[in-house]
């Protein structure tokens, strides 16, 4: 649970998603099963995708640090546009749109890599046997999901305090300052 719970860029959107009253189940869903699908790869075949690719982690890290600053950037703009009718109530991102967002916040992420594949494949090789294995790989990703649903749906709470065009603005200039430091910490490593 503790690397999943660390906040992120894809815990950032879910939880704005989820203000918003948006697309929330279909984004807590396509989160959790992202993550049981790589939880899974981890457990079942740690390490063989570093050996197979290695250019790959370096590619991963500039794809995801580049992504991450374009999403900053829109932030930003729309912090300095100040026009949040979307927000606000007036106008709908399409699912599939959303869901693009979503992936590419889980998928072009080195660090989802590093954190499912690589760590939670190797915690899971203390278990001698395959079905401890599994066992740990199921906890693991029923543990993603009912982590995405308390984020996604646990940020109604915040809902009314984001009745204002500066709340979004404020949650704006956060969100661009996560991504841009999530982007130099990337490539800073």
């Amino acid at each position: 649970m503790s690397l999943i719970l660390a906040v992120g860029a894809q815990n950032v959107f879910i939880l704005r998603q989820g203000i918003l009253r948006r697309h929330v189940l279909p984004l807590c869903l396509f989160a959790a099963a992202s993550d049981a699908l790589l939880i899974w790869t981890g457990v079942i075949g740690f390490g063989v995708l570093a050996q197979m690719a290695p250019g790959f982690a370096r590619l991963m890290t500039w794809g995801g640090a580049v992504f991450l600053c374009t999403y900053g950037a829109l932030r930003f703009r729309a912090a300095y546009r100040g026009d949040y009718r979307l927000e606000l109530g007036e106008g709908r991102e399409s699912l599939k749109k959303t869901l693009l967002t979503l992936a590419g916040f889980t998928f072009l992420n080195p660090h989802v890599y590093l954190d499912t594949i690589g760590l939670i494949g190797a915690v899971s090789a203390q278990y001698d046997a395959d079905s401890l294995r599994y066992a740990f790989a199921t906890g693991a990703s029923l543990g993603s999901l009912v982590f995405f649903c308390a984020l996604g749906f646990g940020a109604r709470i915040l809902a009314p305090l984001m009745g204002s065009s500066k709340a979004w603005r404020v949650l704006d200039i956060l969100v661009g300052m996560t991504m841009w430091t999530i982007a130099a910490l990337l490539v800073g490593s």
